[in-house]
């Protein structure tokens, strides 16, 4: 399954698995409160995101991911103490295995790090991707 989204600036960008499948959307209610229940303005290409996918796994090229539902995502992150471990990353996706993908809310373009679950600390974090669709791209990439 397949969903395009929209960038100022470029073009607009499928967002697909090869395997796996994306769930029904996430109510615009739901979607629309996160930003305030979580504290922080998130990213517009993934509210988008939410309200067409809401969570889903499976393949991107070679890597394996599972984003998290709208209504997970904020009892996950307290549950994980991302925010005592990991201050201003916000999780939102795993690889299924030992790592988390997250915004950086202390970058105020908010990229996409990579972070491990087991001690699990900011230093850790990896800056993967600028957006959603470059996280596409970068993870339908690897090999």
């Amino acid at each position: 399954m397949e969903s395009v989204a929209e960038t100022p600036g470029r073009i607009a960008v499928g967002y697909g698995l090869t395997e796996g499948q994306f769930d029904a959307p996430a109510e615009a209610a739901v979607v629309d409160g996160l930003s305030a229940r979580l504290g922080v303005a998130l990213p517009k290409d993934y509210t988008k995101f939410l309200k067409e996918h809401n969570g889903g796994e499976g393949f991107i090229g070679d890597s394996y991911i599972i984003f998290f539902k709208a209504e997970e995502l904020v009892d996950f992150n307290r549950e994980y103490e991302v925010e005592k471990y990991a201050p201003g990353i916000l999780l939102f996706a795993s690889n299924g295995g030992g790592e988390a993908y997250g915004f950086d809310t202390h970058d105020v373009e908010m990229p996409i790090v990579r972070i491990p679950f087991i001690f699990m600390e900011r230093q850790s974090a990896e800056t993967i991707a600028r957006d959603l669709a470059d996280l596409f791209a970068t993870l339908g990439d690897l090999k």
